[in-house]
């Protein structure tokens, strides 16, 4: 089996690029078929779009969708960009032959909000890379001395180039703490104006493992996800989490971690200064298993036709995003 992966995401620090380059990695290491990086699927048997935004409208081949989180589908409203293109991509993958998700929360609201049958839609979740496991102390030190970070923070991952309202960090750096706040992540003009808070910057896979084990939690307030990749990468660094209770979070942490009513985020901020090590082991699920899940449904995909040349009699129902 031949499989076009649009790769265009790997190497962007973003949740798309992190996934984009893990799985693609694993993928190959499975072994089981080819692996061509394009976002032209001709002369290919299956076509994988990690992220809505590279789903095709026309696809040749039977087409793999990944959707990562549902809060455009949900909160339009917040985000005023979205308009025709993002209309035409919903389009996009509901003509997907199959649709990942990396929990049941974003399954949910697929099917509610994108009218995509159940049967055609697959949780596969996500991992911490392998670059984070628990530091040194002397590389600990060493990343908080380059980095200016204090003895004693929490910490916060994520991108900061533009807001993003659902992760509420004005809203965290506001918030009264005792402890310091580390915001990392590469930053743009308006993450710079926020008060009494320490910015990283990009910083690499290795330096933020440092910062994770470094940090005494991890808080992520977040009022709506996804997956929640950072809990999960900092529980593997042996950092314990507070974050916001929210489907997905519950799903994915299952127990792991410390939640807060969203609507409360001084008590997360109580709650992650009181946390203690030793934090919970991460979920047992690795980047290999994703892999495996996937290679298994390129070949279901295969063997069905590409879905925009006319929906078969059962999926009738599926309306275009309007």
């Amino acid at each position: 089996m031949k499989v076009a992966f649009d790769s265009r995401a790997v190497g962007e620090v973003s949740g798309v690029g992190r996934y984009s380059s893990s799985l693609l990695d694993a993928l190959r290491a499975d072994g089981r078929g080819e692996v061509i990086e394009s976002h032209d699927p001709r002369r290919c048997d299956v076509f994988h779009a990690p992220w809505l935004e590279s789903a095709l409208l026309r696809c040749p081949v039977p087409m793999v969708v990944t959707l990562h989180d549902r809060v455009a589908l949900k909160r339009r409203g917040a985000y005023p960009g979205l308009g025709l293109r993002f209309r035409l991509r919903c389009l996009a993958a509901q003509r997907a032959t199959r649709v990942i998700v990396p929990t049941r929360a974003v399954a949910d609201d697929a099917t509610a909000e994108l009218q995509i049958p159940s049967e055609r839609i697959v949780v596969i979740a996500e991992a911490a890379a392998a670059a984070f496991t628990r530091r040194s102390d002397a590389e600990v030190s060493d990343v908080r001395e380059r980095l200016h970070l204090p003895d004693q923070y929490l910490l916060w991952v994520g991108d900061l180039r533009t807001p993003d309202p659902r992760k509420r960090v004005a809203a965290l750096a506001r918030t009264d703490r005792s402890m310091a706040l580390v915001l990392a992540g590469p930053s743009g003009r308006w993450a710079h104006q926020l008060p009494g808070v320490t910015l990283t910057g990009a910083v690499s896979d290795e330096d933020l493992a440092a910062i994770y084990t470094g940090a005494h939690a991890l808080v992520f307030p977040s009022d709506d996800e996804g997956f929640g990749l950072p809990p999960v990468e900092a529980l593997a660094c042996g950092t314990p989490v507070a974050a916001s209770d929210v489907p997905a979070l519950r799903e994915v942490l299952d127990g792991r971690a410390a939640l807060s009513d969203v609507d409360d985020l001084q008590g997360l901020i109580r709650t992650a200064e009181s946390l203690t090590r030793p934090a919970p082991a991460p979920p047992a699920w690795t980047w290999g298993e994703a892999a495996s899940a996937t290679w298994d449904l390129y070949a279901e995909a295969v063997s069905e036709p590409p879905r925009w040349r006319g929906a078969r009699r059962g999926d009738r129902a599926v309306k275009p995003v309007g």
